[in-house]
């Protein structure tokens, strides 16, 4: 009896290694696996080409466990997510956060509100002048322009208009100067993205007008010392908005033709990476320079500059290109379109767009090469779609498709610009919104972007949805610390509750989580956006204690549960054991 007494023992020692009993809901007991094995490290995969050198300042984050206010879960779930820490898609470039400042937003380092909130935000990367003002963009000097630079450029049509010269050394407080777009870059800790002006390659009126040009671009180089990286040969160069898309050849000393083309952008492309690259080089810097492309097919109404444009920069740019540059603003141009295909174009854009740019380069001889989106933001106008909390989910939905299909850069368009009825793709309040909303309020987008950023790993990793459920996406990630980060974003009108299991990982104690989700005003489109229940207390934005908002949390014991509500977005962290 003893004996039998004695092997009993032994018997439920050994189970009790093996398993711990919990009750289930029902009262019974369940036996649940303890996990003593030691999970290998899962291996990083190689480095896509079209992330390539944006990740040479990968560093790995460790997660800090934030305050937290304990919070029920859901009974049941409707959906499972399944993450599989050892599965690795790519290491997270922080490059991808990146956004756009422009010369019309004041001298930034003035702003105490804009400067903390950038400081908090983290965008690693900030592009400068930005936009159509570098085609017209002079850095050396305060005005006026260049003495071969014309008064009058030409628009589409052939019609002359004032050139609009805008000066890196205007000092006036309404604009920003470069030497306080460097300053504002040291003091939030970015590094910038510079845009050079192609342009006046193409309307210069000296005898060598790309060589004036590539000089001019040099010496920003050498001025530069290595603060900056990242730099691009024109912006969008090949549309009929831009200055130097059509030029008056009776000015034009060096035979080129009135309207641009791809093959003359990518001849023109050498002379300019050939000078910088000296220039650089002749300093001990290393510096990358981009190439303008399409990320998608013409359409049959566009020009013929457009539809041979890839193939031209491809054939003539040659190798010279360290990346490959595309903007896209995801929605139909000047649409008021709704909440479902605006939030559903962040899902088909970046895959088709990196699609198209890959299958265009191998169909022309070219090689793989890192793709940056330095511009992206939507076009729907109409309903105050730029400045709502739809705006900020699909900017949380672009990003992490951008990290899926593995894109080296991305920065959004843009921190500040005008409110024009809210028809305003600034993050941030240049000082002319009603309702009496501050100065330098961010709008919900900012939010989206703070918290996902902030709570996700450095790796992205695999997961997926039940059920082929096809309006909550999913984007995970692991810390090196240990920990694995959550992001969910229900696209639909309907709460959806969500069952967490993670392959590859032994869970912790206990999770957090955020839950993002917008107000009641504007119909659809709400000007507001809640974290955890705490909103703006004006008319517009969130919650001005965002750096504070206590997590919600709850232990792992009883499974990992949370509820999505109806088009919101939660952020979650799972600890390690």
């Amino acid at each position: 009896m003893r004996t039998a007494l004695l092997i009993g023992g032994l018997l439920a020692a050994l189970m009790g290694g093996l398993f711990s009993c919990k009750k289930q809901k029902d009262g019974s007991p369940t036996p649940v696996p303890v996990d003593t094995a030691t999970i290998p490290r899962a291996q990083d995969p190689a480095v896509a080409g079209t992330i390539g050198f944006f990740l040479n300042d990968w560093q790995g984050k460790t997660f800090k466990a934030p305050d937290y206010t304990d919070t029920l879960i859901p009974a049941t779930a409707d959906y499972t997510v399944t993450v599989d820490a050892g599965a690795i898609i790519t290491k997270v470039p922080v490059s991808l956060f990146g956004n756009n400042s422009n010369p019309y937003m004041t001298q930034m380092i003035t702003e105490v509100p804009l400067m903390t909130h950038l400081t908090n935000l983290r965008p690693h990367l900030i592009r400068f002048p930005g936009g159509n003002i570098s085609s017209v963009y002079f850095w050396n000097t305060g005005g006026p322009q260049p003495a071969d630079a014309p008064d009058s450029l030409l628009d589409s049509d052939g019609k002359a208009m004032a050139g609009g010269y805008w000066y890196g050394k205007n000092t006036a407080g309404w604009t920003l100067s470069l030497d306080n777009y460097y300053q504002m870059l040291q003091q939030t800790g970015s590094e910038g993205v510079i845009t050079i002006n192609y342009a006046y390659a193409r309307y210069g009126a000296s005898a060598n007008p790309v060589a004036t040009a590539a000089h001019l671009a040099a010496d920003w180089v050498r001025t530069d010392n290595g603060r900056t990286r990242y730099w691009e040969i024109g912006n969008e160069s090949g549309g009929v908005w831009q200055a130097g898309y059509r030029i008056d050849v009776s000015k034009n000393k060096d035979g080129q033709p009135e309207i641009i083309t791809g093959p003359l952008y990518g001849q023109h492309f050498q002379v300019f990476a050939d000078s910088m690259k000296s220039a650089a080089k002749a300093i001990g810097k290393t510096i990358y320079i981009g190439a303008q492309l399409l990320d998608a097919a013409p359409a049959s109404w566009q020009t013929a500059t457009d539809k041979g444009w890839n193939a031209g920069v491809f054939a003539n740019a040659g190798n010279a290109a360290d990346f490959y540059i595309v903007h896209d603003y995801f929605t139909p141009y000047n649409t008021n379109s709704n909440a479902t295909d605006i939030l559903n174009t962040a899902i088909s854009v970046p895959q088709n767009a990196m699609s198209y740019v890959q299958q265009n380069a191998q169909v022309n001889g070219a090689s793989v090469k890192p793709i940056a989106l330095t511009e992206w933001n939507i076009f729907a106008v109409g309903s105050r779609q730029m400045v709502s909390h739809v705006a900020g989910m699909h900017a949380v939905l672009t990003l992490g498709e951008l990290l899926k299909n593995k894109f080296g850069e991305a920065s959004r368009w843009d921190l500040a610009n005008g409110w024009s009825n809210g028809d305003d793709q600034g993050m941030f309040n240049n000082g002319d919104e009603p309702d009496g909303v501050s100065r330098w309020n961010p709008r919900p987008v900012f939010y989206h972007m703070y918290y996902f950023q902030k709570y996700l790993g450095d790796r992205l990793v695999s997961s997926s949805v039940s059920n082929n459920n096809t309006t909550l996406s999913s984007y995970a990630s692991t810390f090196s610390s240990g920990e694995t980060g959550l992001t969910l974003v229900n696209r639909s009108t309907a709460s959806q509750s969500v069952q967490v299991t993670v392959k590859n990982f032994r869970a912790g104690s206990r999770f957090y989580w955020f839950t993002l989700s917008g107000g009641t005003d504007n119909g659809e489109f709400s000007g507001r956006v809640f974290v955890n229940g705490q909103g703006p207390s004006g008319a517009n934005g969130g919650p001005a204690n965002y750096t504070s908002v206590k997590a919600y949390s709850a232990g792992t014991q009883d499974g990992i549960r949370v509820k999505v509500p109806a088009r919101s977005v939660v952020i979650m962290v799972i600890d390690k054991k």
